[in-house]
């Protein structure tokens, strides 16, 4: 019988379908984004700390924030980053060639 607890492939599409709340799309380092804010709220789902590609530092769990991935065919669970929301806001003043890794 098969395994019903079978991890993702990184290198599969996201389905955007399944994505709870509002996502747009913006441009960074003449790139297409989908972008997704996440509130941060308690009793969100989120177990663990990233690592912002803006400024190199944690992004708490419970904390608001911008979660961003390639809008152009690429998209898969490796290609999300998690930005402060600042951050993210600031992603133009920064070289892009060390900030999204």
């Amino acid at each position: 019988m098969p395994r019903a607890n079978r991890r993702r492939r990184d290198d599969a599409p996201l389905d955007t379908s399944r994505i709870g709340g509002v996502t747009s799309t913006e441009r960074y380092a003449g790139t297409l984004f989908t972008v997704r804010r996440v509130s941060g709220a308690t009793g969100a789902s989120a177990e663990r700390a990233y690592l912002c590609p803006g400024c190199q530092q944690d992004v708490l769990p419970g904390t608001p924030h911008v979660v961003a991935w390639p809008a152009e065919g690429v998209g898969g669970l490796g290609d999300r980053r998690h930005w402060h929301s600042g951050c993210w806001q600031r992603r133009d003043a920064r070289p892009p060639g060390n900030a999204y890794r």
